[in-house]
């Protein structure tokens, strides 16, 4: 995580961005001219997106060290939606953000080595390895397989140079059913996982103490994050669930070490939609981005 951690430290800001662009999202008059061109479908619907996505790169990406798009809005339009998240990532890198991309995937085997390739590394054929398809920083992923569905991740981004964060305890309503569920040598399944996450990053610690597997935990269950913390000291969090899910400042505190480091907090619908709110116009959407993402900054730094 030290190239992350730099990128906080240098810019002040422990926040990510998130790009989860439904088209809703996009202002009527950047839909309009896509469509105009493209027609009202997934080509224009795409397009529309990546007139979105580059504008709020462009308005962010020197007070914001990172963004996270989320591969399933993009997917949801087929190929011309991989091809917004593909052209969003690259444009994302060549202004400086490191880029996690929320995938969420997991299997086992050769299967999870495919996933892994395609977010982190590069395709080998006859022993010769070729571009990157995605060419992310880190991805997220699904820990509930166990550790023969994490190994090719974590292979991975020591090979590239890489990071991965694995779901421990997330900001979603219905997380308690299963995570928070006590197990029979005790301690929660949430709190078992988290012990596995710091295991899997045990033998790859950075210079600033923390491995290349990360963890998410929600910024909506305060309560589990002192603990949490505890159990994973090597750890970097991803705190997903500020601002549109309800998660405040004072909620992520204790995501944080002593130092005020360890982790990162996200925001996609309150920076991407922040337009929609106050005094701005459509077209002032991405300064309206702006103001939001600094005010958030400024909000977490005064807990910090």
């Amino acid at each position: 995580m030290d190239r992350l951690i730099d990128a906080i430290n240098k810019m002040k800001n422990p926040s990510v961005f998130g790009l989860d662009p439904k088209i809703d999202y996009v202002p009527q008059h950047i839909r309009e001219k896509s469509f105009s061109v493209f027609g009202k479908g997934a080509l224009g619907a795409a397009d529309a997106i990546w007139e979105f996505n580059k504008a709020l790169i462009d308005a962010l990406c020197d007070i914001v060290p990172a963004v996270k798009p989320q591969s399933a809005y993009y997917e949801m339009y087929g190929i011309a939606g991989l091809m917004t998240l593909k052209k969003t990532i690259d444009y994302a890198k060549s202004a400086g953000l490191y880029v996690l991309l929320d995938v969420k995937r997991n299997d086992i085997g050769s299967t999870a080595e495919a996933y892994a390739t395609a977010y982190l590394g590069k395709t080998q054929i006859d022993g010769d390895l070729y571009e990157e398809s995605f060419g992310c920083d880190a991805v997220t992923i699904n820990g509930y397989l166990g550790t023969d569905g994490i190994k090719p991740f974590t292979d991975a981004c020591k090979q590239y140079d890489k990071d991965c964060f694995a779901l421990v305890k997330t900001s979603n309503p219905s997380s308690g059913e299963l995570q928070d569920m006590d197990l029979a040598a005790g301690g929660a399944v949430c709190e078992k996982m988290a012990a596995l996450v710091e295991g899997w990053g045990a033998d790859n610690i950075g210079a600033h103490g923390y491995s290349r597997v990360g963890a998410v935990v929600g910024a909506t269950y305060p309560e589990h994050a002192a603990k949490l913390r505890a159990l994973m000291p090597h750890t970097f969090f991803l705190v997903p669930g500020y601002g549109a899910q309800g998660g405040k400042a004072s909620d992520v505190a204790a995501n944080f070490d002593k130092n005020g480091s360890g982790a990162i907090v996200n925001s996609s619908r309150g920076i991407m939609c922040a337009y929609r709110k106050g005094d701005y116009t459509p077209e002032q959407f991405a300064q309206a981005a702006r103001d939001e993402a600094i005010r958030m900054r400024e909000e977490l730094n005064s807990i910090l």
